[in-house]
């Protein structure tokens, strides 16, 4: 049985909204599935997407032949660079942990750079992207004040020992 990673069109007219689905190739568009493993949604402003990390990678080690839609979407969200550095692994290029840290720093970094063409809803197995926007702003923040105190150090030591030398000067006696 051939089984391909494809797009299931749901809502209404001129409103679509997709199921990400493993099916045998011979079935209908719309016809019956395996498996659904997240969903499209190219509606909203940046599009939807919600996928199911470890199922997708479960079809896509089985073989399954994911469309080419569903390949951009799967690029897009991670999984096929998951898929990549889980090859790795299996042929022991390096350890899991490396992996883990490899998409965890990759994840990291679309994050930074703020693409999104896709509104990415990762399934609980992961981080939620809220979290993982608010971890490194928290990171950012911490690092500007420690080198604007870094900065700011000796100008305030500077300040004070020139109010503690002209202190006695200004005194009055009475």
């Amino acid at each position: 049985m051939a089984v391909k990673l494809r797009l299931q069109r749901h809502g209404r007219k001129k409103r679509p909204f997709y199921h990400i689905v493993a099916t045998d190739s011979r079935n209908r568009r719309d016809g019956k599935f395996i498996e659904r493993i997240g969903i499209y949604n190219p509606v909203t402003s940046p599009a939807t997407v919600d996928v199911d990390y470890d199922k997708a990678l479960k079809w896509l080690g089985c073989g399954a032949q994911p469309t080419d839609t569903v390949r951009s979407i799967l690029s897009a969200v991670g999984v096929m660079y998951k898929k990549h550095l889980q090859r790795g692994v299996a042929k022991g290029a390096f350890s899991q942990e490396e992996a883990d840290r490899l998409f965890k720093k990759w994840l990291d970094e679309r994050v930074k750079k703020g693409i999104a063409r896709f509104n990415i809803a990762v399934s609980a197995a992961h981080a939620q992207p809220k979290t993982v926007v608010a971890a490194p702003a928290v990171e950012v923040v911490k690092e500007v004040v420690t080198t604007v105190v870094e900065e700011e150090a000796p100008q305030v030591e500077e300040t004070v020992e020139d109010a503690e030398n002209t202190a006695p000067e200004t005194t009055t006696e009475d």
